[in-house]
């Protein structure tokens, strides 16, 4: 079983790892396109107004273009521990077992802007791109990583559990991968599609499935295990399950 995971746009910053090693990261195949965008941002951090308008970020935000500019030489750590935000806080790989966090860091990887996929104990720098941002003189970031990531996670052989947000199962849709809605649902029975807290729940499922010693080949069975752990999970068909949650 593979979940993936988006990527936030806040970061740990520091770490005690090596620079980046396109070595140590896996799937070899990304690495054109991997070299290519951190060719861009490092050359573009050296102009800052056209970072910004690049990367959507404003003048209070000029030390993420500082990060860019030192991202092949900048101290790294697992991927894992280098997000931040809801889902990070959810999943909080801090407080898992050894064996806890070496199963998750087989399970869960992260779809980056920046490096395509990123497995869960791979290191990485801090860095600023997102999937909706458009690097000057660069084809938009979905025209790179579709033709070379979806053949990757095409052909991982494992059941794909697909948490990613939109703008980043855009970059390299999965066919066949399964994805989660989450539904709050109030007292007379009417339901609405979770914003805000949907990261957080995202993130729980993250966790459970990174500690569970099963894995469920089918959507099927996945939802058997969610049910089991106490969620609320419906399948009317198709490779979506439907969380619902209290209001």
């Amino acid at each position: 079983m593979l979940v993936l995971l988006p990527p936030s746009e806040t970061k740990h910053p520091g770490g005690d790892g090596p620079p980046l090693d396109l070595a140590a990261l896996s799937h070899p195949e990304l690495d054109p396109v991997r070299e290519q965008l951190l060719t861009r941002i490092e050359t573009l951090a050296a102009d800052v107004p056209a970072s910004r308008a690049a990367l959507g970020v404003s003048a209070r935000q000029d030390a993420e273009i500082a990060r860019n500019a030192v991202v092949r030489s900048a101290a790294t750590m697992p991927a894992l521990d280098r997000y931040t935000g809801v889902l990070y806080d959810a999943l909080d790989v801090r407080s898992l077992t050894r064996g806890q966090r070496a199963r998750a860091d087989r399970r869960l990887a992260v779809g980056s802007a920046l490096f395509g996929l990123v497995h869960g104990g791979e290191p990485i720098p801090a860095y600023r791109l997102s999937a909706g941002s458009q690097l000057p003189g660069t084809p938009t970031l979905r025209a790179l990583w579709k033709p070379v990531l979806g053949p990757v996670l095409a052909g991982t052989g494992e059941l794909v559990v697909d948490l990613r947000s939109g703008g980043y199962a855009d970059l390299a849709p999965v066919a066949g991968a399964v994805t989660v809605t989450v539904l709050s649902e109030r007292a007379d029975g009417t339901r609405s599609v979770v914003s805000h807290f949907n990261k957080a729940h995202k993130g729980r499922i993250a966790r459970l499935l990174a500690l569970t010693s099963a894995e469920p080949g089918d959507v099927v069975r996945l939802r058997a295990l969610l049910r089991r752990a106490g969620l609320h999970v419906e399948h009317d068909g198709g490779d979506d399950l439907v969380l619902v949650v209290p209001a």
